[in-house]
Protein backbone atom coordinates (compact mmCIF):
# COMPACT_ATOMS: atom_id res chain seq x y z
CA UNK A 1 0.00 0.00 0.00
CA UNK A 2 2.92 2.30 0.68
CA UNK A 3 4.26 1.86 -2.85
CA UNK A 4 0.79 2.29 -4.30
CA UNK A 5 0.41 5.54 -2.36
CA UNK A 6 3.69 6.83 -3.76
CA UNK A 7 2.69 5.93 -7.31
CA UNK A 8 -0.64 7.71 -6.99
CA UNK A 9 1.10 10.70 -5.39
CA UNK A 10 3.46 11.03 -8.31
CA UNK A 11 0.57 10.71 -10.77
CA UNK A 12 -1.30 13.39 -8.85
CA UNK A 13 1.70 15.72 -8.89
CA UNK A 14 2.81 15.18 -12.47
CA UNK A 15 -0.56 14.81 -14.20
CA UNK A 16 -2.44 17.22 -11.88
CA UNK A 17 -5.17 14.68 -11.22
CA UNK A 18 -6.94 15.41 -7.96
CA UNK A 19 -8.50 11.98 -7.65
CA UNK A 20 -5.04 10.37 -7.84
CA UNK A 21 -3.85 12.60 -5.04
CA UNK A 22 -6.82 11.68 -2.85
CA UNK A 23 -6.32 7.96 -3.52
CA UNK A 24 -2.68 8.45 -2.45
CA UNK A 25 -3.82 9.92 0.87
CA UNK A 26 -6.20 7.00 1.32
CA UNK A 27 -3.43 4.47 0.60
CA UNK A 28 -1.10 6.25 3.01
CA UNK A 29 -3.68 6.05 5.79
CA UNK A 30 -4.19 2.34 5.12
CA UNK A 31 -0.43 1.78 5.14
CA UNK A 32 -0.12 3.67 8.42
CA UNK A 33 -2.98 1.72 9.98
CA UNK A 34 -1.52 -1.65 8.97
CA UNK A 35 2.05 -0.85 9.99
CA UNK A 36 3.94 -2.52 12.78
CA UNK A 37 6.00 -0.65 15.32
CA UNK A 38 9.17 -2.28 14.01
CA UNK A 39 8.70 -0.95 10.46
CA UNK A 40 10.62 2.03 9.13
CA UNK A 41 8.68 5.15 10.08
CA UNK A 42 10.82 7.41 7.88
CA UNK A 43 9.60 5.79 4.67
CA UNK A 44 6.00 5.83 5.86
CA UNK A 45 6.13 9.50 6.82
CA UNK A 46 7.74 10.44 3.51
CA UNK A 47 4.97 8.62 1.65
CA UNK A 48 2.34 10.37 3.76
CA UNK A 49 3.91 13.80 3.25
CA UNK A 50 4.23 13.16 -0.49
CA UNK A 51 0.53 12.35 -0.72
CA UNK A 52 -0.43 15.43 1.30
CA UNK A 53 1.77 17.61 -0.89
CA UNK A 54 0.16 16.13 -4.02
CA UNK A 55 -3.28 17.16 -2.73
CA UNK A 56 -2.09 20.63 -1.72
CA UNK A 57 -0.28 21.29 -4.99
CA UNK A 58 -3.17 20.09 -7.14
CA UNK A 59 -5.57 22.41 -5.31
CA UNK A 60 -3.14 25.35 -5.40
CA UNK A 61 -2.84 25.06 -9.16
CA UNK A 62 -6.58 24.59 -9.73
CA UNK A 63 -8.77 25.59 -6.75
CA UNK A 64 -12.06 24.48 -8.33
CA UNK A 65 -13.80 21.45 -6.85
CA UNK A 66 -12.82 18.04 -8.12
CA UNK A 67 -14.75 16.88 -11.16
CA UNK A 68 -15.71 13.21 -11.48
CA UNK A 69 -13.21 11.17 -13.53
CA UNK A 70 -15.91 9.76 -15.82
Amino acid sequence: MNLLGMVFSMCGLMLKLKWCAWIAVYCSFISFANSRSSEDTKQMMSSFMLSISAVVMSYLQNPQPMSPPW
